[in-house]
């Protein structure tokens, strides 16, 4: 993140969960499923990366439906969250701004994920025969 930002606090509810990220051409890389936190030599926590993806997403809703969505990501190969180091946000405001490309990433939006597997799959869903 800019030296600009570094240290500042954030309500990672308000501030970072669920928005969308861009890369640096302005470009949906993913919205901010969950965060991987570490603590520091102070004592605070401190945000490391961004963690996207169902398996990062599916813990946030709770209960059967969380555990299904988990339990599908398993079976589609995704064991592994998608993880953006937190270092490469260049800024935070109605989005999160990352310095690199979105092919660099690697990361799959959710709704992409969603769409493509299960919304798509749906009677009435609009996405039939696609």
């Amino acid at each position: 993140m800019n030296d600009n930002h570094a240290g500042r606090r954030l309500d990672v509810h308000l501030h970072l969960l669920d928005r969308q990220v861009v890369d640096r051409e302005g470009r949906l890389v993913c919205k901010v499923d969950d965060l991987e936190l570490e603590r520091g030599a102070d004592g605070a926590l401190y945000v490391a990366a961004v963690l996207v993806g169902p398996r990062a997403w599916a813990p946030r809703i709770g209960g059967r439906l969380g555990v299904w969505f988990s339990s599908v990501a398993e079976r589609l190969a995704r064991r592994e969250m998608k993880r953006i180091d937190f270092a490469l946000v260049e800024d935070i405001g109605s989005s999160i701004k990352l310095s690199a490309d979105r092919a660099a990433l690697d990361a799959e939006p959710l709704e992409t994920w969603v769409r493509d597997h299960v919304i798509s799959r749906l009677p009435g869903s609009g996405h039939e025969g696609e």
